[in-house]
């Protein structure tokens, strides 16, 4: 819509004659992005991006919709037709839209479900390991159909699931899954890094967007991976992924850039796609085609009629092409670019920093430590001012608040810092945060945390986002951080929001366990700490 429509003279001309146009990054305003999300999945049943949302000027919508073509086509409303009608109904009709605008507004206000104390953790666990065995992809891993997500929280809840049952079959899936994504197009074999998710169920063909969330949840799946298994395969996928990061994803002054798109030229997938000839002309003929054989590389292609370097159909993996793999990467920078949004999220480098402290104590690599730290020191430098966090910097420019997920996130990341290498600074740091997000987040009520704070912008309704996505939610990450803070302190304080916000998740994760593993995630395990060193890197470690 970007290009088709905003970009448009005309569609510009529609717009500016009784409209106020307003687009909004989702990344920056999170809560915008929920509160009009919830909206259009009410009045059409489902959601998506781009999302187009038209309100009054109060801010209370009456039409939502995801992507709309400039004009009508394959019984596909366009764009410029809902625009002209709508514009002529709020002359001719207003009022029907504004109570329409009411009802839809109170609909949102509707109270939240209460707590009920009652619901079993460990109840909710077994159900949602059952869904998992249910709808897994015995073939490919991964779970359901296409198009599959990545979605590692599911795989660490299922890691720590059969680290603490003995759940054979909870490791296998988490292994399969793991091992499957490694083989496939998701996983870029000559850059390195994931891209955001498979279009098919073989994890062959993905939508190329890689996202900085996605590869720091993977990292840290891999990492527990391998601590739980020794599969070299696991620590080889995660440090490959680092490199990805350090290399292409990393500000000078140690934050991480959020994202990679998908298009070169306009065309999605230009950047990671080879023909045979390429890769000869590359890696001269004997090992161009070994390489070919290797990477299932043909004349026939696999994507659009080019090839997408992927291990899917290969018994093994080998690095004797790594030295070709880093030839045909210096090859594909010269061949064309990738636009790369330079957005350094808090939230979303939180997880990152969490991931390279995940690394370093897998794997025993001071390195990673030292990016984790350098990371917090962009945070506390350019994200917290007067006490608060911020959402987002770019080029000097910050965003005024920070939103629940960057609060939950960043304590996160503290505290595995502070589980890494037993710097007392981090865990004071993770204390303070936490109090900051209590009081200005937490519903002392009916628990639960709000996407957005006391002091954020007043929208339509104030939600809590519960739901283990793409990433995890705030609200489970919350229950994580406190069931750490209180093994910590044994703060009387820190247990009254801890056991109101378990009792609120446990009765937001009885609809739909597998949903909310991350929060299922916090209940498993003993919380004791202990203090130890592996391959030189020492901290403190949950038991």
């Amino acid at each position: 819509m970007a290009h088709e429509s905003f970009e448009d003279a005309e569609v510009a001309e529609v717009l500016n004659q009784g409209y106020v146009s307003i687009k909004a990054d989702k990344e920056e305003r999170p809560d915008i992005d929920s509160v009009y999300m919830s909206v259009c999945q009410m009045l059409t049943g489902s959601g998506g991006w781009p999302l187009t949302v038209i309100m009054d000027c109060s801010g209370k919508p009456f039409f939502a919709g995801t992507y709309f073509p400039k004009t009508g086509r394959y019984r596909m409303a366009g764009l410029t037709d809902i625009l002209t009608v709508i514009l002529d109904k709020w002359h001719t009709e207003r009022d029907t839209l504004l109570r329409s605008a009411a009802r839809i507004t109170g609909q949102l206000g509707v109270r939240e479900k209460t707590a009920n104390p009652a619901v079993s953790p460990e109840l909710l666990c077994e159900k949602a390991v059952e869904y998992f065995k249910a709808t897994f992809d015995l073939r490919y891993g991964g779970f359901g159909r296409a198009p599959k997500f990545p979605s590692p929280h599911n795989l660490l809840f299922l890691l720590e699931y059969h680290k603490l049952n003995g759940d054979k079959n909870s490791l296998f899936m988490a292994e399969k899954t793991l091992e499957q994504m490694a083989r496939g197009g998701i996983f870029d074999h000559i850059g390195f890094g994931f891209s955001r998710y498979s279009t098919d169920e073989k994890w062959l063909a993905p939508h190329f967007e890689k996202m900085l969330y996605d590869n720091a949840l993977l990292v840290s799946a891999y990492a527990k991976a391998y601590q739980i298994t020794g599969n070299p395969l696991y620590k080889s996928i995660a440090e490959k992924t680092l490199l990805y990061i350090r290399r292409e994803m990393t500000h000078p002054g140690g934050g991480f850039y959020s994202a990679q798109d998908a298009d070169s030229d306009g065309v999605e997938g230009k950047y990671y796609v080879f023909t045979p000839d390429e890769i000869i002309f590359v890696l001269g003929k004997d090992m161009g085609e070994a390489f070919c054989e290797y990477y299932d590389i043909t004349d026939k292609g696999n994507f659009e009629g080019k090839n997408i370097p992927n291990l899917i159909h290969n018994s093994k993996f080998d690095e004797r092409f790594a030295d070709a793999s880093a030839k045909l990467y210096d090859y594909r920078l010269t061949r064309t670019a990738l636009h790369r949004d330079e957005k350094i999220l808090t939230s979303w480098n939180a997880l990152m920093i969490a991931a390279f402290a995940d690394a370093a104590a897998a794997f025993g690599n001071d390195e990673y430590l030292n990016m984790a730290k350098r990371a917090m020191d962009f945070i506390e430098t350019h994200l917290y001012e007067n006490g608060r966090l911020l959402a987002s910097y770019c080029d000097g420019r910050r965003s005024e608040w920070g939103f629940i997920d960057d609060y939950a996130f960043t304590i996160y990341a503290l505290l595995r810092l502070y589980q890494t290498t037993a710097d007392n600074r981090y865990f004071a740091f993770a204390e303070t945060l936490a109090d900051t997000a209590i009081t200005d987040f937490f519903d002392f009520d009916d628990g639960g945390f709000y996407l957005y704070g006391s002091a954020g912008e007043a929208l339509i309704t104030r939600p809590k986002e519960c739901y283990d996505g793409a990433m995890p939610s705030g609200n489970s990450v919350m229950a994580m951080n406190l069931e750490m803070l209180y093994a910590i302190n044994g703060s009387r304080e820190t247990e009254n929001v801890l056991l109101k916000q378990n009792a609120y998740m446990n009765a937001v994760a009885a609809d739909a366990p597998a949903g909310h593993t991350f929060y299922l995630l916090s209940k498993m395990g003993n919380k004791d700490l202990s203090f130890g060193c592996k391959d030189g890197v020492c901290g403190v470690r949950w038991k």
